[in-house]
């Protein structure tokens, strides 16, 4: 299971929800707006001018609705240059005024007294929030405002970043997104094969681990052995922001394959000892560096085992995408980190061979994995310089995006599976290998703890033992917290 981005959704839904939202706010700005496709620069005079009148809010709610409405739809109706010049617009011109922000600095400066600095901080509370926060928060009133400002955010984070202007409103709206999203108001659903068509639709658009390739498949992935549930906005109730995919197996899986095969026997979910998660989505680009990912699990969690009680494995079966990337680098850089005996049982298979730095070429090359007596001879390597990749923080922060989560979020590194991602992406990525993070429920707050307080990563007796390497290097070993036996949980299902 990962926690990735969305691919992009659908042309259809696109269009579908563009020409809704263009259609009611048409209505309530009053069917004026004929917007063109480009921002020439007599349309930025006019935006301009458009945007002070809504930041100065004259004249009734009815009126601020329809002026918000009415640049909301000629926003929609920009092309992507047109776009990236209007949030040019909004960030260079209608940001945090300097010179009232030295007259409220000065003004806390030179207080004569406690009353007048706590009335002096009043102001300049007020003055640092940019006149253009105005505006965003109009959208929020807006039928499918907010997920307009979501997308807009989106736009914007296709942009140039470095430029302070455009950093400055992205922190504005990420801080107002942030508060519109806290956890406390989303709402955590089942999604199932009777769910509306369009929620269905959405799964399959925005699906980012496994491709979910036709709606047999997708099926499969909702059957009575399976469970999926997403968070959702009650202002966006019909647009996932995450999701999460789960089976309900006897054992510790370990081939994604075996997991999604649709010919595969459908299980009785009360027989289940196990719920793996295998993939999570998050669904908005406009919400990035908000997360949903560590509660949406939990909560996960604490459902199934509410609801099937004899549970006693909750792991996720994830990707390791950054792994091959690291290998080559990482043999480049200390070619010591294969061993000679692995040279030796490389070379003995794959005539080939002749350095470190051949490995990344071997496993480039089609259909290694498909050469038992090959795989054989690298498994063992792999699986050691896998658990290195996994653990290790060169800079204090481990390397592997998917690791940072499970394990910030309390999740052990339970076992390495060889093979267990035999797709094109998942041996590209990751040569094939697959990973469990445990959650074990009694040990989750210790790890979180013990990771969030110095980088503590909390494995299996199985993966301590491929670090033995690593561990009497006082500049190279990894802090672990080892828990568990040795093998545990044996049973791989499928």
């Amino acid at each position: 299971m990962a926690l990735q981005s969305n691919v992009a959704p659908a042309p259809g839904l696109l269009d579908r929800a563009l020409l809704n939202l263009k259609s009611a706010w048409r209505d309530i700005a009053g069917g004026k707006e004929q917007a063109p496709q480009a921002l020439d620069d007599g349309a930025v005079q006019k935006l301009r001018a458009r945007i002070a009148e809504c930041i100065e809010a004259r004249g009734g709610e009815v009126s601020a609705r329809a002026r918000a409405a009415g640049i909301g739809q000629l926003y929609l109706e920009l092309n992507r240059e047109g776009r990236e010049r209007f949030l040019t617009v909004l960030a260079g011109e209608f940001g945090v005024e300097d010179k009232a922000l030295d007259a409220a600095l000065a003004a806390c400066r030179d207080a004569p007294d406690r009353a007048a600095r706590l009335a002096a901080e009043a102001t300049l509370r007020g003055v640092l929030v940019a006149p253009r926060v105005k505006l965003l928060t109009q959208f929020n009133a807006l039928p499918q405002g907010v997920k307009f400002l979501v997308d807009m955010r989106a736009d914007l984070l296709r942009m140039d970043l470095k430029q302070p202007h455009l950093a400055s409103l992205d922190r504005d709206m990420k801080d107002l997104l942030a508060a519109w999203f806290d956890v406390g108001f989303l709402d955590m659903r089942a999604i199932s094969w009777d769910s509306p068509a369009a929620l269905l639709e959405k799964l399959i658009a925005y699906e980012a681990v496994h491709e979910i390739r036709s709606w047999a498949d997708l099926r499969n992935r909702l059957d009575r052995d399976r469970r999926c549930y997403g968070f959702f906005h009650p202002r966006m109730p019909d647009e996932p922001l995450i999701f999460v995919e789960v089976a309900l197996v006897k054992g510790l899986a370990g081939s994604v394959q075996a997991l999604l095969d649709e010919n595969a026997p459908v299980t009785d979910p009360k027989e289940a000892d196990a719920a793996i998660f295998y993939s999570i989505s998050n669904t908005q680009d406009g919400l990035r560096g908000i997360s949903f990912g560590s509660f949406l699990i939990k909560r996960v969690v604490d459902a199934l085992a509410a609801d099937l009680p004899q549970l006693k494995i909750f792991s996720t079966l994830s990707p390791i995408p950054g792994f091959r990337r690291w290998l080559e680098g990482a043999l480049v850089a200390d070619p010591e980190l294969l061993r000679d005996t692995d040279r030796a049982a490389i070379a003995e298979r794959d005539a080939a061979f002749a350095d470190p730095e051949s490995l990344p070429k071997l496993l480039a090359a089609p259909g290694w994995e498909q050469d038992k007596a090959l795989a054989a001879a690298l498994h063992e390597s792999l699986e050691r310089l896998c658990a290195r990749y996994l653990t290790v923080q060169p800079k204090g922060r481990l390397l592997d995006p998917v690791a940072r989560f499970h394990l910030g979020n309390g999740a052990r590194i339970e076992r390495l599976n060889w093979l267990g991602d035999v797709s094109a992406k998942g041996l590209k990525e990751s040569a094939g290998l697959m990973v469990n993070y445990l959650y074990r429920r009694e040990d989750i707050e210790d790890n979180h703890e013990a990771y969030a307080r110095d980088g503590t990563v909390a494995v299996s007796a199985d993966i301590a033992d491929l670090l033995a390497p690593w561990r009497g290097d006082k500049k190279a070993a990894p802090k672990l917290r080892v828990r568990g036996s040795r093998n545990p949980l044996r049973r791989i299902a499928g």
